[in-house]
């Protein structure tokens, strides 16, 4: 499932880097319209008449940039700090809360600067010496679909890999994993995998591979030695949904890897939504069947000051009982690192 741009946007300083140089030559080779831009922020000439259409037409722009590096955001529960590769996502999924982070047209950006984002995190590994640094590589993307494009999370695993104090992480939907199997990892990067249901994923996760797709990359990254991890997201609520859920972990487990157990890590997000983006979800995919009536969910603000609709207290428990004891059963030994 190679993303092959539409058209790309080369930010102008993007060209004084090697990989810009090299991106441009690669795309006029394959007759990729392109275009110069003076900040990869501000981007016009995307078409798209109605929502869904610009939705659609960004979903196949690439842009090329340049990362300002003033700070790295933070990202609880799952790292310290964010590692800016890339933004935005190759997938199509309609829960995404990307689709409200990024606006009506999330193009997908790559950044060319990757020695300086990469030189940056250093220096906040070493202000937070002797304790680990944790980054996480997908905070607001999924970074693998442009991983032939970019090499930034090879370049990202070699550089861990050599850290001490230094850890990356990062989550993918994706399958295109056989160009970062031999690299010198040395235990410090977590590979994790976006799992669920097949119900859930035919219905909603529209551009990515089935969860038999994903596992087969999984196992692939497990004799690999990589740490694995899995996220399941977001948990949706449904008529059967305890027992998709259960064959979905029991699937894991019939194929992973018994060195994959050792070390193995699960984060469970339920399905939640904001008033602005159920507005954005609506025009995008108006004949969705997320489930998105507030009168059932429970309003909890977070903590970037708004607020978000959640599940009930009561249908939170049956979720925290279930993938506890499920994950108890079949993988004693993994942990638990939130569900939320």
């Amino acid at each position: 499932m190679t993303f092959v741009p539409k058209r790309v946007f080369f930010e102008q300083e993007a060209l004084k880097y090697s990989l810009g140089e090299e991106l441009w030559q690669i795309f006029r080779m394959e007759n990729i319209p392109l275009s110069i831009i003076d900040s990869h922020n501000r981007v016009t000439g995307i078409p798209g008449k109605t929502a869904q259409e610009a939705y659609l037409e960004a979903k196949q722009t690439l842009v090329i940039g340049v990362r300002r590096l003033q700070r790295f955001e933070t990202c609880k529960p799952s790292a310290h700090f964010q590692l800016p590769l890339c933004t935005s996502c190759a997938g199509k999924c309609e829960y995404c809360y990307l689709n409200t982070t990024l606006g009506k047209k999330p193009y997908l950006r790559l950044y060319v600067n990757i020695d300086e984002i990469l030189h940056k995190a250093a220096e906040y590994i070493q202000e937070r010496a002797p304790e680990l640094t944790t980054f996480e590589g997908a905070a607001t993307s999924d970074p693998l679909p442009l991983e032939i494009y970019s090499g930034a999370l090879a370049r990202s695993i070699e550089f861990f890999g050599k850290e001490e104090r230094g850890r990356f992480r990062f989550v993918t939907k994706f399958t295109e994993v056989d160009s970062l199997l031999s690299i010198e990892h040395h235990n410090h990067t977590r590979f994790r995998f976006s799992l669920n249901t097949a119900s859930v994923i035919a219905k909603y996760e529209h551009a990515t591979p089935d969860a038999a797709a994903r596992l087969a990359a999984a196992v692939k990254v497990a004799e690999a030695g990589y740490p694995l991890g899995f996220i399941i997201a977001p948990v949706i609520i449904y008529v059967g949904w305890q027992e998709d859920y259960e064959k979905l972990l029991a699937q894991i487990a019939e194929v992973l890897p018994e060195k994959a157990r050792r070390d193995l890590t699960f984060e469970i997000i339920t399905h939640r939504f904001t008033a602005r983006a159920k507005k954005n979800i609506l025009d995008i995919f108006p004949k969705t069947t997320l489930p998105m009536t507030e009168d059932s969910r429970r309003y909890k603000y977070g903590q970037f000051g708004y607020g978000k609709y959640v599940y009930p207290q009561e249908d939170m428990s049956a979720v925290k009982e279930f993938f506890e004891k499920q994950l108890t059963q079949k993988f004693p030994g993994a942990r638990l690192e939130y569900i939320v």
